[in-house]
């Protein structure tokens, strides 16, 4: 096992991947921007470094800077989080080569699947089911991406290949549309990604976003750990995500499940990793892998009793997975939701200094975030301050602890996105469960009429 472990991210993923070097007695190397100073995690550090000012370029994103930091404090792995450099192929191949372990997938691994066009070939190849769509990327050739686009059949898709997050889709209803649509995709793509490339697939009208968990060790053990429904999303960003999945057969979810630990060990996969699902009239369709551990991890840690972070460095180490599939049992229902500094309805962000900060407590509640009182939130990052999850013996449960958990929460200061989690909380439609990717945009579009 190791004795450090530098801890390359900021916020709550930081405290996290903290608490879970304390509990296997591995010392955490904690690096921090200077807007970062008075962070939670920097203050209970052992040691911390300074990687930079307050821009994320100049910060989180400078390789140089982290690994030097590594060097520095004698660290033997560097843990990337989420977000930032968690899937970047390049960071991981120059913490390998800088001597460190890094607390991941292979290079080739995040490589492969971090293009979405690479990513789906190989699922396809290992037995994974996809969206129909292009066999690759799309040709500079108008004529065959029409021919492309009628086989498929309108509603279509165009996305980045190198895409991510939300960024880099658009929906084509027309032919007379198509070609324009993909020209901008694909300049759009080039900026945004470094990498033009694009392709097609069919639109599905009403999917839901379902997500497999599944942990491999470098040995090809692999297991899944039940779903995620994570349909309640604005803009493609999720918003609220529970375990299990509402009202889809047990029998679908191990099939795909098998399905995606298979293909773990077809391709050598190691850590932690998810894969990503639209899931329509019974049948699920591949769209992505996550080669990284997910914001919403906790809510399958609530259902498995498995700690995913703990099981990362494990495998990272070199140790086999400490359980078989036959051993993961899936117990009751957890919720989380994200906590943002923003406008709760016109998601403007909301930095500044949080005077009041009282989170929930009780039996199944959990709450992850590096914000205390006095904290100051900057305005340099993503707007996440925190996560409320809970765990109930069942949905109804859980919907009511976190009704209650909701309601005990103060935070003063600045604006949380915490009025609209107890409206949704209330929901009719969310509280019977099962609603479909684009449910909240309308729901938020009708509340504002």
């Amino acid at each position: 096992m190791f004795k450090k472990i530098l801890v390359a991210n900021r916020g709550e993923i930081a405290l996290r991947i903290q608490r879970a070097c304390s509990e296997l007695g591995i010392k955490a190397v904690m690096v921090y921007s200077e807007a970062d100073r008075d962070a939670k995690y920097v203050k209970l550090a052992q040691e911390a470094v300074c990687i930079g000012p307050a821009p994320s370029a100049l910060s989180y994103l400078n390789m140089p800077a982290i690994i030097s930091a590594a060097e520095v404090t004698d660290a033997e792995a560097i843990h990337p989080g989420y977000g930032f450099l968690s899937e970047n192929a390049n960071f991981a191949e120059r913490v390998e080569q800088s001597g460190f372990q890094f607390i991941g997938p292979t290079p080739e691994n995040i490589r492969t699947m971090g293009d979405k066009v690479m990513a789906k070939q190989a699922m396809i190849k290992a037995g994974v089911p996809c969206v129909p769509g292009s066999e690759g990327e799309l040709s500079d050739d108008a004529m065959t991406n029409k021919r492309i686009a009628r086989a498929i059949g309108y509603p279509v898709i165009i996305k980045a290949a190198g895409g991510g997050g939300g960024r880099g889709m658009r929906v084509v209803h027309t032919e007379a549309a198509l070609i324009n649509a993909i020209q901008m995709t694909k300049a759009e793509a080039g900026a945004a990604f470094n990498n033009p490339a694009v392709y097609m697939e069919k639109f599905l009208q009403d999917p839901r976003h379902i997500e497999i968990q599944i942990l491999a060790d470098k040995y090809k053990n692999a297991v899944y750990l039940g779903e995620r429904d994570c349909s309640m999303q604005r803009r493609h960003q999720k918003v609220i995500e529970e375990s299990p999945a509402p009202g889809i057969p047990r029998k679908l979810i191990e099939k795909i499940g098998e399905r995606c630990a298979a293909a773990c060990k077809k391709i050598g996969y190691r850590g932690a990793g998810t894969f990503e699902f639209l899931y329509e009239n019974g049948e699920f369709y591949f769209i992505e892998m996550n080669t990284r551990v997910q914001v919403e991890h906790p809510v399958t840690e609530f259902t498995t009793g498995i700690d995913i972070v703990k099981t990362q460095i494990m495998v990272a180490a070199g140790e086999k997975l400490p359980f078989t599939q036959r051993q993961i049992e899936m117990r009751g229902h957890s919720i989380e939701c994200r906590i943002n500094a923003e406008d709760a309805y016109k998601f403007t962000p909301s930095p500044g200094r949080v005077t009041m900060w009282h989170p929930p407590g009780g039996p199944g509640v959990r709450v992850d975030s590096h914000v205390y009182t006095n904290y100051f939130v900057p305005p340099n990052y993503d707007s996440m301050i925190g996560k409320i999850i809970v765990h109930g013996d069942t949905r109804d449960q859980a919907l009511a602890r976190m009704r209650t958990a909701l309601n005990e929460t103060v935070i003063e200061g600045i604006q949380t996105n915490i009025p609209l989690h107890r409206e949704l909380m209330v929901d009719s439609k969310f509280m019977a469960g099962g609603t479909n990717i684009h449910y909240l945009e309308e729901w938020l579009a009708a509340r504002a009429r």
